[in-house]
């Protein structure tokens, strides 16, 4: 079942469009406000979809989209905003997003929308939705991490450095580098942290913790190979 966040600063619309998609079969959930909906969404909650409103009251939702791409979050987005304008579209898919609908909108064209963006991200996502080394396996839809099937429970900042390491495999990554990835707008974060999450991280993986590399003057590197497992 999908799971979509609705987010408008108004309420009502909010209510009307999460009742309708309830009525479809879909789980949801709401935010009032762009800084809302990136907390959640910072918090460990995962959505299949987001429907998204431009204008709100203090970050927009181009802006919102933009820091979700930011640190790696390529959650599908529909703009449903009033702003029909051609250059306000070219922004909201400059900025990242998915599909844009103005308002005001049919539900029908909304649920068609939804539908069909939802199965080409599916289809998109394909073999890619887990990836695997080795013993490890990240599976990107579910969070989740194994190693030789057995699931490895992490924080999300260790799940995400891990990875964002193997996304990068054989290259080496700063620890500025994974901050600004990581991290992201953390504006207190040092070198320390990186050093701490990442000895946390190889622990909770075991011997094949052993993959992750720090070459002194280069950074962190995921290397993996056949005499570890």
């Amino acid at each position: 079942m999908s799971r979509i966040l609705v987010v408008d600063d108004e309420p009502d619309l909010c209510e009307i469009l999460c009742f309708n998609l309830e009525s479809e079969g879909f789980e949801t959930d709401r935010a009032y406000s762009a800084e809302s909906a990136l907390e959640m969404m910072g918090a460990g909650e995962v959505y299949n979809l987001v429907l998204l409103d431009v204008m709100m009251e203090q970050m927009s939702g181009f802006e919102l989209v933009r820091r979700l791409r930011a640190r790696g979050d390529d959650t599908p987005v529909i703009f449903l905003t009033a702003r029909s304008a051609e250059n306000d579209q070219l922004d909201g898919f400059e900025s990242g997003g998915d599909d844009y609908i103005t308002k005001p909108f049919s539900f029908p064209t909304v649920l068609a929308r939804i539908k069909a963006v939802l199965k080409r991200s599916s289809v998109q996502a394909g073999d890619e939705a887990t990836l695997v080394c080795g013993p490890i396996a990240v599976d990107t839809v579910t969070k989740t991490v194994t190693v030789d099937a057995v699931p490895v429970s992490l924080t999300k900042k260790e799940y995400n450095i891990l990875l964002l390491l193997m996304q990068n495999q054989g290259n080496h990554l700063s620890r500025q580098q994974i901050i600004d990835r990581v991290w992201e707008n953390d504006t207190f974060v040092g070198d320390r942290s990186v050093d701490v999450h990442i000895a946390r991280l190889r622990k909770k993986l075991g011997k094949t913790g052993e993959c992750i590399v720090n070459h002194t003057g280069f950074g962190y590197i995921f290397q993996y190979h056949v005499s570890q497992g």
